[in-house]
């Protein structure tokens, strides 16, 4: 039974009314149902559940191309599933990557950090540590760009 709104739905996944739409619209969910009296969507139990993997999906970062593989997969169960695993380890390791670039940025702030730190401290010792690895933590962002 189609009984959840929009709104509802929005809630619950924690995906935008407009998403919800585009997804419909691309075909990644739907045709949903819709209350005969007003036309307005009414979304069923399987509709919630099915966004909520998307929503998880999308928050990985996952494309609305691999969104669809991933949904085929599914309907394909065991026989995809060396698909499916091959599949999200590609996206665990662009995961992996983005916290990789993200280390090397917040090592960079800290070492500029430490820096700033012993030039106020007035320690030219520390300021000469701090300002080669600085250099190295700028050499590391190099290799992101």
């Amino acid at each position: 039974m189609s009984n959840y709104t929009i709104q509802d739905v929005s809630r619950r996944s924690g995906l935008s009314e407009p998403t919800l739409r585009y997804y419909e619209e691309v075909g990644l969910i739907g045709p949903v149902g819709r209350d005969e009296h007003s036309g307005h969507r009414r979304y069923a139990e399987e509709d919630l559940d099915l966004l909520q993997a998307l929503a998880c999906l999308r928050a990985v970062g996952m494309s609305i191309e691999d969104m669809r593989t991933y949904q085929a997969n599914r309907a394909r169960g065991r026989a995809a599933a060396a698909e499916q695993r091959d599949l999200l380890l590609r996206h665990a390791a662009r995961v992996e990557e983005e916290i990789a670039a993200q280390r090397a940025r917040l090592g960079y702030l800290r070492e500029k950090a430490a820096l700033w730190d012993a030039r106020e401290r007035g320690d030219g010792a520390a300021e000469a540590v701090a300002t080669q690895r600085s250099l190295d933590a700028a050499r590391r962002l190099e290799v992101l760009r």
